[in-house]
């Protein structure tokens, strides 16, 4: 999923409309969080907010998405909570019932981007002191709608957005069939708040610990390790890379599994060798960390993150793994409680803070490449670095933000620039391109257009291929570019260790209603060169192939071979497949 700030927002033009729900007096008072405290005890203020947006095919009734919006809000209780400033300067809490409201139109002036006029909207709607804080917006134009949900941070995580939309989407197909959009009830964020205040307190060598990250840091929370100019509020400088494609990604996956680590592992450990590198420090950081702690809280919004410190002294990938191991048990204790010798979370210019959130291990799934789902941030003035990863079924991806200073777009920028060198250059030589057959080693990589050629000639070199391959080279290069623009294949190439391409086979994945909504890995076009034959290659290249459709979800292999083929039939056997199915051509 595409990580943005509002400022980048990818939007087309239309009539931008809000919904204005209407809000009772105050109910009974909630528990705030130690978090919730430290964020809306900074005031009413704009860009506090965070939001999701994501697009419908169809035009939908307004009353319709409204309908499904005031079933989501009564379904999580943070959403029917506002916050209001106690006479002791402390934040205070209650419950409200949230009842239907209006739909408005909000201008968009000449010349303004509607990306502009949408920050103005989330801007005065969604501070923390808002009655309430959140807020539903939708962009009318020819293409279909595109649905926009904010919320102030106090109310939501990037994990609660996911909820957010799931749910709206679930209660916006009920009310379209004619039914009541009624979901089912989920724990609210107070109950959590209220389970947290009942943990034991943190045991002596956890606040130890902290002590002493902290106090490597000034005895303030860790900054970044480089200059960043002025030690003051700047205007914010965001940086939106696509670390990793999903190639890379998986090689860089495959790497992580071989040291026997965590792809998050595997990036602190890049993290820390370039810290290293650049500024001859450890990486620290602040490094957030989710207290949903088991499944009650699953389905549940709210602000379900705490903070806590990562050290990483040894680019080692081992090292690295226990050193995040060790910041996920730094940060599920209390932190008031760990927190109280510095009065409270000691933040100082400079802080550094980096996020990490794998979509793919999260029990809350939308359809975010059909939505085209984004995640959008406010536009803000900061004077520390924030950097969030992403990791879904698209491969890695990164948000920076950062002080727009010069010193802040060298340091910061060398820094990012090196990291995803470091990162990319790991998963192309990671062993999840490498087929090790005794003491040659082969290397897997998608093919290049200046590969087809020698793709033909492997195609061409038998019986069978002597006498349907032949067309002109146009012909197979325009395949190949076919091929390549859909992400669903992979053409494969096998190069030996002087580079020479000696085998290719073709891969896709079929996704699909039968079996369950099963995908299948299809494989086709395999061809090994005949000086390579009989040595394993092609075993080897098929146990890559497999590998390569496990990552992307496919549970079922299935591959096909003409009947003359009789030793590529023996050859699928022996991998174990079985010859279940019938298959039938027939020109067109």
């Amino acid at each position: 999923m595409r990580l943005t700030n509002v400022a980048h927002l990818r939007l087309p033009f239309g009539r931008l409309l809000g919904y204005d729900v209407t809000v009772g007096r105050l109910g009974r008072p909630l528990p705030v969080s130690f978090d919730q405290r430290r964020h809306v005890g900074a005031g009413d203020r704009a860009g506090s907010w965070m939001a999701l947006s994501f697009t419908l095919s169809a035009p939908v009734p307004s009353d319709a998405l409204a309908a499904a919006w005031l079933a989501v809000v009564a379904r999580h209780g943070t959403l029917r909570s506002i916050f209001s400033p106690g006479e002791d300067g402390e934040p205070r809490l209650h419950e409200v019932e949230i009842f239907p409201g209006d739909w408005v139109e909000h201008p968009i002036a000449p010349g303004q981007a509607v990306n502009d006029a949408l920050r103005d909207v989330l801007d005065h709607a969604c501070p923390p002191y808002s009655r309430p804080s959140h807020r539903l917006c939708v962009l009318e134009t020819a293409a279909g709608p595109t649905v926009v949900v904010a919320a102030d941070h106090s109310h939501v995580d990037m994990w609660s957005m996911l909820v957010i939309a799931r749910d709206l989407l679930t209660a916006l197909a009920a009310v379209q069939d004619g039914r009541v959009p009624s979901l089912p009830p989920a724990p609210a964020f107070a109950e959590h708040t209220r389970a947290l205040r009942d943990c034991p307190a943190a045991p002596a060598e956890v606040h130890h610990r902290w002590a002493e990250v902290l106090a490597a840091s000034g005895d303030v929370m860790p900054r970044f390790p480089l200059s960043l100019g002025a030690a003051t509020l700047q205007q914010e400088r965001v940086e939106v890379r696509d670390v990793l494609d999903v190639d890379d990604s998986a090689a860089f996956s495959a790497q992580a599994r071989d040291d026997g680590v965590s792809t998050l592992a595997l990036v602190v450990a890049a993290m820390t060798d370039v810290t290293r590198e650049l500024a001859g420090t450890p990486l620290r950081a602040v490094f957030p960390v989710h207290s949903r702690y088991d499944a009650t809280w699953n389905d549940s919004v709210g602000w379900f993150i705490t903070n806590s410190v990562l050290e990483s002294t040894d680019p080692d990938p081992r090292a690295s793994a226990e050193a995040v191991k060790e910041a996920v048990r730094m940060g599920s204790w209390p932190l008031e409680d760990v927190l109280r010798p510095w009065g409270g979370m000691p933040e100082a210019p400079g802080m550094f803070a980096i996020s990490w959130l794998d979509l793919r291990r999260l029990p809350v799934r939308v359809d975010a490449t059909g939505l085209e789902a984004q995640y959008v941030g406010a536009t803000i003035r900061t004077d520390g670095v924030m950097l969030w990863f992403i990791l879904d079924e698209a491969g890695l991806h990164l948000r920076c933000r950062y002080p727009d200073t010069p010193e802040a777009r060298q340091h910061v920028g060398t820094w990012l620039d090196t990291l995803i060198a470091h990162l990319q250059s790991r998963a192309r030589e990671s062993v999840g391109g490498r087929l090790p057959l005794g003491d040659r080693v082969y290397r897997v990589q998608r093919a290049g257009r200046a590969d087809v050629p020698a793709l033909v000639a492997l195609l061409s070199d038998d019986e069978i291929g002597r006498t349907r391959e032949g067309a002109e080279m146009a012909r197979y290069e325009e395949a190949y570019d076919a091929i390549a623009r859909d992400s669903a294949h992979y053409l494969a190439v096998v190069r030996a260790e002087d580079d020479r391409i000696i085998g290719t086979m073709q891969l896709t994945i079929i996704p699909g209603l039968s079996r369950g909504g099963t995908a299948r890995l299809q494989i086709e076009g395999v061809r090994v060169a005949a000086t390579e034959r009989s040595h394993g290659v092609g075993t080897a290249m098929l146990e890559w192939a497999h590998d390569h459709g496990r990552h992307r979800g496919a549970t079922l292999v299935q591959v096909t071979t003409d009947r003359a083929r009789e030793r590529a039939q023996a050859f699928y056997a022996r991998l174990g497949y079985d010859s279940s199915h019938v298959g039938f051509k027939r020109a067109l």
